[in-house]
């Protein structure tokens, strides 16, 4: 899931031994105890007294009282770690998880990342792969687009219910609630309607049109349709590239003047810069934003190769 990241104890493998007798459980630590020394010379062991103390990964609360708990060091956006005493070191590859700690941080708690896997390392590649075909751009595109519909519907309620299986066995289950819709963000957005429609066959969607100026860079609404009781819905508002984060505003304010509250939009997006991510967030503090990367970088080249206007 995307709305916790934490650090559970490693299991031993099959053929490893396990001696509880020889080796005492480690007494845990409670806020403001030392930490042991043996402990501090084990990289390892670091990463994991820090998780601990983020807990959370996107629980902001601890970490803005003391920068200090989300490892102690700054990751910068090469992937790099700055100590205290302001010297490089390489962070090791379970340092994502430090990484999305910081990004919580500094951008807040709404921000949700899909946990990094090497399938979708793959996909992000070959979509900002500038050499990659427009036939794997698009079958990439749309492998990522499901992941992260898919995501974005365990953010919506549900509740249980109880189903009986054709051999009569009683079966306690979950369903969601009903009252939700999407709204794509043209003409990028509507990339991700399809992906949405394959998960939910009968929902709603709307569409709003918003055109940003080439000089002033700013954005403004030219068409807008939604279901006519959008205002009491909950919206997946579709826009795979997140780079200034000011087409989304205008787009957010539309929908609150159609009754719609922050609280229940979650915006569902391929790829993020901090910029745009931030941008959003403080303008709209309850909004929920769920990608797959946040990078200084965007591919703002999606819709045109998309839709073969490249």
């Amino acid at each position: 899931m995307a709305t916790e990241l934490h650090c559970s104890d490693s299991m031993p493998c099959h053929n490893q031994q396990v001696n509880s007798a020889s080796t005492p459980s480690p007494e845990p630590l409670r806020p403001g105890d030392r930490i042991p020394d043996h402990a501090r010379g084990n990289s390892a062991s670091k990463a994991k007294l820090t998780l601990l103390a983020c807990g959370h990964a996107h629980s902001s609360e601890l970490c803005e009282e003391s920068p200090q708990a989300c490892g102690g060091s700054n990751l910068n956006s090469e992937g790099k770690s700055i100590s205290g005493d302001g010297s490089n070191f390489d962070a090791p590859a379970g340092d994502s998880l430090l990484k999305d700690c910081e990004l919580s941080r500094q951008i807040g708690a709404q921000l949700k990342l899909l946990p990094m896997n090497d399938q979708i390392r793959e996909l992000q590649t070959i979509i900002r792969d500038k050499t990659a075909s427009r036939g794997d751009f698009m079958f990439s595109a749309d492998r990522l687009i499901r992941l992260v519909v898919e995501e974005g519907l365990n953010q919506l309620p549900y509740k249980e219910c109880m189903v009986t299986t054709p051999t009569g066995y009683k079966y306690e289950g979950v369903k969601f609630e009903k009252g939700n819709c999407g709204v794509s963000i043209m003409r990028s957005g509507e990339a991700m309607e399809q992906g949405l429609r394959d998960c939910c066959r009968s929902i709603r969607i709307g569409k709003i049109l918003i055109q940003s100026d080439e000089e002033t860079q700013r954005a403004k609404v030219y068409y807008a349709k939604f279901p006519p009781d959008i205002y009491r819905r909950k919206v997946l508002l579709m826009y795979p590239i997140l780079s200034t984060g000011n087409t989304v505003i205008e787009a957010v304010k539309v929908l609150i003047e159609h009754g719609v509250q922050p609280s229940v939009i979650i915006l569902l997006s391929l790829f993020s810069t901090p910029r745009g991510a931030k941008s959003i967030i403080q303008e709209f503090p309850e909004i929920t934003i769920l990608t797959t990367e946040v990078h200084p970088v965007a591919p703002t080249h999606f819709g045109q190769k998309y839709f073969g206007t490249d």
